[in-house]
């Protein structure tokens, strides 16, 4: 089978038929003699009764006969013809009565030309083959286009065929020395590996290699790269397919790509086949349509991948890949052990996986010596290794355009605030008065964050507009990965993502619409808090929410089945939750009042802050007495009514509840 050559990789492709220039000759020759046996011109001949004939040619108007054996044509004189148009002759024509034996004598006294028509020598057997070669032709082009087909002709005519891409052994050009962060991950599947290439040892126990695997995990974290390097590394053929490629218009095209896929494999066992996005292809049949069990063209194509799986006919040495960010929807008869025996999931790296990462990402990077990329995997928490990719990409992109040998330090810190907000936008111009607001917005959540546990350390605050609407961000780095968040840590995050209002209210006596992410942000968390982790003493730890995606972000809970009495405490809980941390990042601003000033005065004069300068501006925040206890138990232990200066004189008075 030969190879094609694809960029860095190779695709074996089916051995091209030899086309035979005879069979069109052959077509050609059969279509004109078609033409020429029954192919019938239009009937200019006027049918006449026998006996006007007679009387024409007694009356001499006869010019012409001829004579056939079950008709006659004959031609008028061209004085007798009333047409508009004599250019051409007109004939007639008529049926002669049998045994007339006086008609030659007739036409001989009337001097009219005549003559005798052979007789037809088609037959019985122009009969048969009118009967025989229309199909013949049909056919023979029927052939000639399905050999086409198999040999990379239309596309119409190649529906049902697999469109799965195949690799040649070993020419992925990816192997597990490529892939870095998901340790736990290779282990898993270096077992495959291992009996692809030693397959006796397992089964001379007898051992038998899961039929399936699952990669399961947020997008950009490297499921694809792990599945190619399985095949470098096990040099085996590798063929790829996207879940969507098997669905669709025609009924029943998606089960026959599948049929054809497994057919394929098997061919070339033992080998991988890797299906990306499964689950466009695998969700589960319970809500297919409108009427459960729905027959529609996804669920018979579905039936047949778990057919091929583990059906009469085992795939011997044929290992099936999958990757999927939604292993919620899937159907659980490809779960279940025997299709899909195990689910390996492929997470977000930890420090040490970035770092690894981004080592393999900077080998063909030029870097100064000032860059450290164990520092950079502390400040990307939270990336995968798509992203990571990306931000090395950025970085280069970005010492290019300032005309550098090599990339900075400088260029890759950039490069994460680009990443993550966007570019700067230093044509929008703001007014001295929307900078002013800006700057108290942001130095404020600066002071609430680095009061409360769990945020992290302020590493940068910029009013310098960036991405799509951020008219300014303030940049936290935790100090390392967190996995779970405690009860003050929430309440902590709610009162950071306040402490921008507040301290507008504080200086200005008024908001701006500047908040409204924020308010978003901190309502969303406060309906989590109550709803989802059961952190509600008033409600206890009951889930009112579901979980509907595991791996993507920006996912939306619908609630249970609730009665409206509990709709209203849920509500009131959340109202409760944001307005005490608003309250208590009232409390801090108002206490580190002067260092709110000088810090956005600062601000407004530089644009940024950062590093050491920002450091030593919030190193005396102080917090008030009663932060302390909130965060323990989120809620204020002032008994009486407590004052908080608005900024421009007038009080703003609130109610606490006893603790």
């Amino acid at each position: 089978m030969p190879v094609e050559t694809d960029g860095n990789r190779q695709i074996k492709t089916p051995e091209p038929r030899q086309f035979r220039s005879s069979l069109l000759l052959w077509l050609l020759f059969l279509m004109c003699l078609n033409l020429l046996i029954f192919s019938k011109q239009p009937n200019q001949n006027r049918p006449v009764p026998y006996s006007k004939f007679i009387s024409q040619v007694e009356a001499g108007k006869v010019v012409r006969v001829v004579v056939g054996s079950d008709k006659i044509v004959y031609e008028l004189k061209s004085a007798t013809i009333t047409k508009k148009d004599k250019s051409q002759p007109e004939n007639f024509v008529t049926i002669p009565v049998p045994l007339d034996l006086e008609l030659p004598k007739i036409l001989r006294q009337h001097n009219v030309e005549f003559e005798a028509q052979p007789p037809s020598r088609s037959g019985w057997f122009g009969t048969l083959l009118s009967w025989v070669l229309p199909p013949i032709i049909f056919f023979t082009l029927w052939g000639w286009f399905i050999s086409r087909a198999q040999m990379g002709g239309p596309a119409a005519l190649k529906i049902g065929k697999s469109n799965a891409r195949i690799y040649s052994e070993g020419v992925t050009g990816v192997t597990f020395e490529d892939v870095a962060g998901v340790d736990e991950a290779k282990v898993e599947l270096q077992e495959i590996v291992d009996f692809l290439k030693n397959a006796g040892k397992y089964t001379r126990l007898g051992a038998k290699i899961p039929k399936g695997v699952l990669l399961v995990g947020p997008p950009g974290t490297g499921k694809t790269l792990l599945a190619k390097a399985i095949a470098g590394e096990a040099g085996v053929p590798f063929f790829t397919i996207s879940g969507s490629e098997f669905i669709e218009l025609f009924v029943g095209i998606g089960a026959a790509r599948v049929r054809d896929l497994f057919e394929q494999a098997k061919q070339q066992a033992p080998c991988i086949v890797f299906i990306d996005e499964l689950d466009a292809l695998g969700k589960s049949r319970g809500g297919t349509g409108p009427v459960l069990g729905g027959n529609d063209e996804r669920e018979q194509t579905l039936n047949q991948l778990l057919s091929e799986m583990d059906g009469f006919d085992p795939n011997t040495g044929v290992i099936l890949l999958a990757a999927t960010n939604r292993p919620e929807v899937l159907d659980p008869a490809l779960l279940r052990p025997g299709r899909f025996d195990r689910q390996v999931v492929v997470d977000r790296p930890d420090k040490i996986g970035r770092e690894a990462i981004l080592k393999i990402h900077a080998k063909n990077v030029k870097l100064a010596e000032d860059v450290d990329l164990s520092k950079l995997a502390a400040r990307t928490p939270g990336f995968a290794g798509a992203d990571l990719a990306n931000l090395v990409n950025e970085a280069a992109l970005l010492a290019a355009r300032a005309n550098r040998e090599a990339v900075a330090m400088a260029d890759l810190n950039e490069a994460i605030e680009r990443v993550l907000g966007g570019l700067e936008k230093k044509s929008r111009v703001l007014n001295d008065m929307e900078k002013k607001t800006v700057a108290y917005h942001e130095v404020g959540h600066a002071i609430v964050a680095i009061l409360m546990p769990g945020a992290g350390s302020v590493e940068k605050i910029s009013i310098v507009p960036r991405g799509v609407g951020a008219l300014g961000y303030t940049l936290q780095l935790p100090e390392e990965d967190r996995f779970l968040m405690i009860e003050d840590e929430i309440r902590g995050r709610i009162a950071t993502l306040l402490g921008g209002r507040s301290a507008e209210e504080l200086i200005f006596g008024r908001v701006s619409t500047g908040a409204s992410d924020d308010i978003q942000k901190a309502t969303d968390l406060a309906e989590r808090y109550v709803t989802l982790y059961g952190m509600s003493e008033e409600l206890g730890p009951v889930a009112f929410e579901k979980i509907q995606q595991q791996f993507l972000e920006g996912f939306t809970n619908p609630r249970r089945a609730i009665s409206q009495k509990i709709a209203e405490k849920i509500d009131l809980e959340v109202k409760e939750i944001v307005d005490s941390a608003h309250q208590i990042a009232r409390q801090i601003l108002e206490k580190n009042r002067q260092i709110l000033e000088a810090t956005a005065n600062n601000l407004l004069e530089t644009e940024v802050l950062e590093g050491e300068e920002l450091r030593s501006h919030l190193q005396p925040v102080q917090a008030p007495q009663t932060m302390e206890k909130w965060l323990h138990t989120g809620k204020l232990v002032d008994q009486n009514q407590t004052s908080i200066g608005n900024g421009n004189g007038s009080q703003l008075v609130y109610r606490h509840q006893n603790s």
